[in-house]
């Protein structure tokens, strides 16, 4: 059977340099040992299958995959698929722009922008809920990372439906300096239950606010060029430790520059804390998938 397949580059305009997400559009009659399959075929960080909804509240259904199991949420596969549904002819906007996406964790609300020829999409990100990590497991992750954090901050871990481990390092020059031992880190999120780890650093020049690097060898990859989740919970976790003015922030985040690429993050925290993640999206590859 053929269905439609689209690979949709998130955070950038240019081709190549966001982050890949494989959408299989005709997902019906797939199986979810198929879908695993079909994820660990494609080796990209996330494959979505898109669904008929189960509600009449949303547009449609998805269900994520990475190469080795399946995830609830995660933010660049929310943005990529949406932009190839509305590539497709398959979805439409609701009122004032909206899309509704339901997925494991719940109904997720995407903003459709059109600005001079491009389109940008928004999430708003799935309430965070924070845990402080142990003093051992913050002894073990330095270790992982060969680094020291900064311990004023006191890493987290951060649960969007994906779950990351969240830590400050002390500038974007150490962020992009990290060289990982990834079999340490596989063990470490898998004994913590976690998707992966994320990592931010303040830039001191330049328009991007911070850089930031997302790592999750447990599930299959090392690192994740441009993600919006790991983006994500990295402003929660800025809000929640109180980085952020408390009347709210926008700003620019920027991931991939260490695997090639060149993601830029719309970054927004409104003044209760709510956190929206946007980009810009380009499709890659369009044809499909004989499966």
């Amino acid at each position: 059977m053929k269905r439609s397949y689209k690979v949709v580059d998130v955070f950038t305009l240019r081709p190549l340099l966001g982050n890949p997400v494989a959408v299989v559009l005709d997902a019906e009659g797939l199986t979810t040992d198929a879908m695993q399959a079909i994820a660990g075929w494609t080796k990209l960080s996330e494959t979505t299958f898109v669904l008929p909804p189960t509600t009449g509240e949303a547009d449609y259904r998805l269900r994520i995959f990475t190469p080795h199991s399946e995830l609830p949420f995660a933010g660049h596969p929310t943005l990529g698929t949406a932009h190839a549904l509305l590539e497709a002819g398959r979805v439409t906007p609701r009122q004032s722009g909206r899309l509704i996406q339901e997925c494991s964790i719940g109904l997720v609300e995407l903003t459709v922008e059109e600005r001079d020829g491009d389109r940008r999409l928004i999430f708003g990100l799935p309430p965070a809920k924070l845990e402080p990590l142990h003093a051992a497991d913050i002894a073990e992750l330095e270790l992982i990372l060969r680094r020291k954090v900064d311990i004023k901050t006191a890493p987290a871990i951060v649960n969007v439906g994906a779950i990351w481990v969240v830590a400050q390092m002390n500038d974007a020059t150490s962020v992009l300096d990290l060289r990982p031992d990834f079999v340490r880190l596989a063990e470490f999120e898998r004994r913590l239950g976690v998707t992966g780890l994320t990592v931010f650093g303040s830039h001191e020049h330049g328009d991007a606010a911070i850089e930031v690097r997302t790592f999750a060898p447990s599930c299959g990859v090392e690192e994740d060029p441009v993600c919006g989740s790991g983006n994500g919970s990295v402003a929660a976790f800025q809000w929640e430790r109180g980085l952020l003015p408390s009347g709210g922030r926008d700003y620019v985040a920027t991931q991939g520059r260490c695997v090639g690429r060149d993601g830029r993050i719309q970054v927004s925290v409104d003044a209760n804390g709510k956190v929206f993640v946007g980009g810009s999206c380009i499709t890659c590859v369009d044809g499909s998938l004989a499966f």
